[in-house]
């Protein structure tokens, strides 16, 4: 659709640009032949008109460079197809699902009362990379007002694999985190000084856990303790048949009171204003980085000094649990992300044109540009963070893992598709956080799927043609964000097997944060087994 505007805004320009040089052309014929001006006059007069319509040309034409980011290429003209079906075709890879009228519905219900005076003080240390973290905040805020708590700014992970120094104010805008969540709990910077020495409860809150356990197990501990540390935050809290007014609750702290800081915001509107000049774009979240690789034994398309320098990293990460991980079966089963190679092959059979803008919403690639070729090739209009913007204007991020990843949070929720190549804590947060803002497009791909055809295609008993394309495309029908209730757990899975195998709420937030227009009070927070 944007890109229909862009042309036909550019096309208008240039019509009546030539309208206005032929009226007036026609204008200086009338007066020769009335007035009988000489012929050298004419000639004169049509250079000057000649002139002028260059010279509005030459204004167009910067009008149109004007938009394109510092140091980069100047913004594409999309190739134009022949045919109608083409056109149709191109249209319909970059339209966005049906929303089916389905909007946020995160405010509290009538029951739903002011936080009574707190009990105690939580304190959380919120554990793995960005968007890990951003969802175990969020629900500690529902398990502070669960248990009835004053809620300390919670401490960012600074032992993790990218070993960042970030407080929670350099990534968070900490003022709006406090004061939206008013009517909720209460929340604080710091610990009051006459409790930093107290002793506190260091409690690791079992994992998937509902409102009876914190209500029993960990409210109990207020009769002893005035502080409780959380030593971990990720998946403390249920996804389902928690009350509708908590699930509510991690909605508004999520979507809402978890804002970026307001330099991280404003860098990543920048970033996306960029993108924007190129018209509609992709986010790719090209997982494709070492300590992915490395955690997932994934070594296709490696050299063997490559994978055996990510087995040293597995084999030497303490919190890795598994060390011994077969690739090829790995891989079989859709667990590896996909190569930069494979993305190219996946994106062109998609249909995807190679003028598509695409931005690469990921740290350094493993392999660097040689890694890159295949996917360049196809695509050569692929930006990042660093193409985008200046040294100087990245140089406050640069060094701090969290701030780049939510730079590239930012672009990805606001492009116009989003494509991850693993589904990881980013691909799932980015995709939960687009549902939420009205099911904008996102393509998961069927890793396992593809790449039994991308082995086909490598070992030359299948082309890369119509038949592959048509047979990609039906397999991602019904993978682009349609509306759908979350996924409760497979079935036959017990134990913690049962918890694992649920689609995650953040990943979903329907249907408790999100209802139809016409059932917009009538809505469950329940998942039907």
């Amino acid at each position: 659709m944007q890109k229909r505007k862009w042309k036909t805004v550019v096309l208008v320009r240039k019509l009546l640009t030539l309208a206005i040089g032929a009226i007036a052309l026609v204008a200086l014929m009338s007066v020769h032949v009335h007035l009988g001006l000489s012929p050298s006059a004419v000639t004169r007069s049509l250079t000057t008109q000649h002139e002028i319509m260059s010279q509005n040309l030459q204004r167009e034409e910067r009008w149109n460079q004007d938009f394109s980011p510092p140091h980069l290429p100047k913004s594409p003209r999309f190739r134009s197809l022949d045919s109608a079906s083409g056109t149709s075709d191109l249209d319909k890879l970059w339209k966005p699902p049906p929303n089916r009228d389905y909007e946020p519905c995160v405010a509290p219900s009538p029951y739903y009362a002011s936080p009574p005076e707190p009990r105690g003080y939580l304190l959380v240390h919120a554990n793995g990379g960005l968007n890990q973290m951003r969802a175990g905040i969020c629900d500690m805020v529902a398990v502070a007002r669960i248990i009835n708590a004053t809620l300390v700014i919670p401490e960012l992970d600074k032992r993790s694999f990218w070993q960042d120094s970030s407080n929670f104010s350099d990534v968070f805008d900490e003022d709006h985190f406090i004061n939206s969540l008013t009517n909720d709990i209460r929340v604080i910077k710091k610990l009051p000084k006459e409790l930093v020495a107290a002793t506190r409860a260091v409690k690791h809150f079992r994992s998937w856990s509902g409102v009876e356990y914190y209500e029993e197990e960990i409210a109990s501990m207020w009769e002893e303790y005035q502080v409780i540390r959380a030593a971990k935050s990720d998946s403390r809290l249920a996804n389902n048949n928690l009350p509708p007014d908590i699930q509510k609750l991690r909605c508004r702290a999520c979507y809402q009171a978890l804002r970026f800081a307001p330099t991280i915001e404003a860098m990543g509107k920048l970033l996306v204003e960029r993108m924007r000049a190129f018209g509609p774009y992709i986010a790719l979240h090209l997982r494709y980085e070492k300590d992915m690789l490395a955690f997932s034994g994934c070594t296709h398309d490696l050299s063997q000094e490559e994978a055996e320098e990510l087995t040293a990293i597995r084999e030497n990460t303490t919190w890795w649990k598994v060390k011994e991980i077969d690739p090829i079966e790995q891989r079989a089963k859709g667990y590896c992300p996909l190569t930069p190679k494979e993305v190219g092959m996946f994106l062109s059979l998609l249909g995807f044109s190679s003028n598509t803008p695409i931005y690469i919403a990921a740290g350094e690639i493993y392999g660097g540009d040689s890694r890159m070729a295949d996917l360049r090739s196809r695509f050569p209009l692929l930006m990042n963070k660093e193409t985008l913007a200046t040294f100087e204007e990245l140089e406050p991020f640069t060094n701090h893992a969290s701030q780049m990843a939510a730079l590239d949070y930012i672009v990805s929720v606001e492009s116009d598709i989003f494509i991850p190549s693993y589904s990881g804590n980013m691909a799932r947060a980015v995709e939960g956080h687009r549902r939420f803002l009205g099911h904008r497009k996102t393509i998961l791909p069927d890793s396992k799927a593809l790449v039994r055809l991308f082995d086909k295609i490598e070992l030359g008993t299948m082309k890369e043609g119509k038949n592959v394309a048509s047979r990609v495309i039906e397999i991602h029908k019904r993978r682009q964000g349609s509306p759908r209730k979350r996924k409760g757990p497979i079935s036959g899975t017990k134990g913690t097997d049962r918890f694992r195998s649920e689609e995650a709420f953040y990943v979903n937030p329907l249907p408790d944060c999100l209802c139809q227009k016409e059932s917009r009070y009538t809505n469950s927070s329940r998942i039907r087994r």
